[in-house]
């Protein structure tokens, strides 16, 4: 057995990319937690609270090497199963809707809580994200997109992110050009790798072996496929000749994007046809929310219809997720103020002890002081002090 060094002098220090959350952070973490949940209820959202560990064959259903590679490994000892820690929790919320509640009626859960990746998903993330997601299952139309979007767009205004910019694309536009290319999955999965990469070196390699030259013309435009509501119009024209997989990708988009104008606010569209972020998870519309002087998305989504098939139960699916960490990072809202409170000294004092629970029950933080300590009330976060006043205790400002 290897011998522990308990001389070691950084024993402290978490793995790269694991962080933890503290004051006054963690309070704003929680406050804004509570709004949201709160938030998602009053729009008919039902919560759900999902297991950190359960069986790798359902963790990972429906999704590829992505997800695959993010998930921590660890043998049920019980069972001799593998078992996987969650890193993204909603195939979990798919396995609820289909095989525990199992309802007719559109259903729609949301859900928060820590996930745990194997790697960052790139600079800047953490590999133990809080996650919070919704998701609605039983509808196909482009009104249950609308509504997830919507509901998306509010969480970011409740942090105090406001205008954000809109990402569309449509995943089922590329797969259908791949396949009517007659590209095999290893050719498309590169060109999937080159079009993320935006590596038009690359691109253009990849493009020569496409023997059909208007096949190829038409993957070769989702590289320029980007910009405002004009960019549908020039796809329709780039895009000719498509099949009609293609043509209903874009006549979803078209009708997405003009509900969203109809119902979401003084929302700023931008559409990317060669944006394929989620791509082997999502099978249609795929959307993420940018912020001016963010390079990464701060909340992202789409359709992923049918992920509860091999749970008994194939369903029409659209959702959103975020990271709230990053969400507070990002945005401008601030919980209570630890700052905020109300120092009382140390008694057995019947009246003092009353005083401080009527507070408390009113929502007032009060700090008792320790017998022994000199802590200042700055150390100990508080700008008021309760003082005996005529026989009573009374709440005043510190100087």
């Amino acid at each position: 057995m290897k011998e522990v060094d308990f001389s070691r002098d950084d024993r402290w220090l978490l793995p790269e990319a694991v962080d933890e959350v503290l004051p006054p952070d963690a309070a704003a973490l929680e406050a804004l937690r509570r709004r949201i949940l709160d938030t998602c209820h009053c729009w008919g959202y039902e919560l759900v609270i999902t297991p950190l560990i359960e069986f790798l064959d359902s963790l990972l259903v429906a999704t590829a090497d992505d997800l695959d590679l993010q998930t921590f490994r660890v043998t049920d000892q019980l069972s001799g199963r593998m078992m996987g820690v969650r890193a993204d929790m909603t195939p979990q919320a798919a396995r609820i809707d289909a095989h525990q509640l199992r309802r007719d009626a559109v259903t729609r859960l949301c859900y928060l809580g820590t996930v745990l990746n194997t790697r960052p998903e790139g600079p800047g993330h953490s590999r133990n994200p809080v996650q919070l997601g919704a998701e609605i299952y039983g509808h196909a139309g482009v009104e249950s997109d609308v509504e997830i979007i919507a509901l998306m767009l509010e969480t970011l205004h409740l942090v105090g992110l406001e205008d954000p910019i809109l990402d569309l694309g449509h995943v089922g536009i590329f797969r259908a050009l791949a396949r009517e290319a007659g590209l095999d999955s290893s050719q498309e999965g590169r060109l999937f790798g080159s079009l993320q990469r935006k590596a038009t070196g690359e691109l253009r390699e990849l493009f020569q072996d496409i023997p059909d030259t208007a096949a190829r013309e038409r993957l070769a435009a989702l590289v320029n496929l980007n910009g405002g509501l004009e960019v549908l119009d020039e796809a329709a024209v780039r895009l000719d000749g498509a099949g009609e997989a293609v043509q209903d990708a874009l006549a979803r988009l078209r009708d997405l994007a003009a509900a969203l104008q109809r119902q979401v606010s003084q929302v700023r569209l931008h559409f990317d046809l060669a944006e394929l972020s989620g791509y082997r998870f999502h099978n249609g519309v795929v959307f993420a929310a940018f912020m001016p002087g963010h390079g990464k998305a701060l909340a992202r989504g789409g359709r992923y219809d049918g992920i509860g098939s091999v749970f008994g139960r194939s369903r029409p699916a659209t959702g959103f997720s975020a990271d709230l960490k990053a969400l507070i990072q990002a945005g401008s809202s601030a919980g209570p103020t630890l700052d905020d409170g109300i120092l009382a000294p140390w008694s057995d004092d019947a009246a003092l002890l009353a005083r401080v629970r009527q507070l408390r029950l009113a929502g007032e933080r009060v700090v008792m002081a320790m017998p022994g300590r000199d802590d200042s009330p700055r150390a100990l976060r508080c700008n008021r002090h309760l003082m005996a006043r005529d026989g009573d205790w009374q709440v005043e400002a510190l100087d």
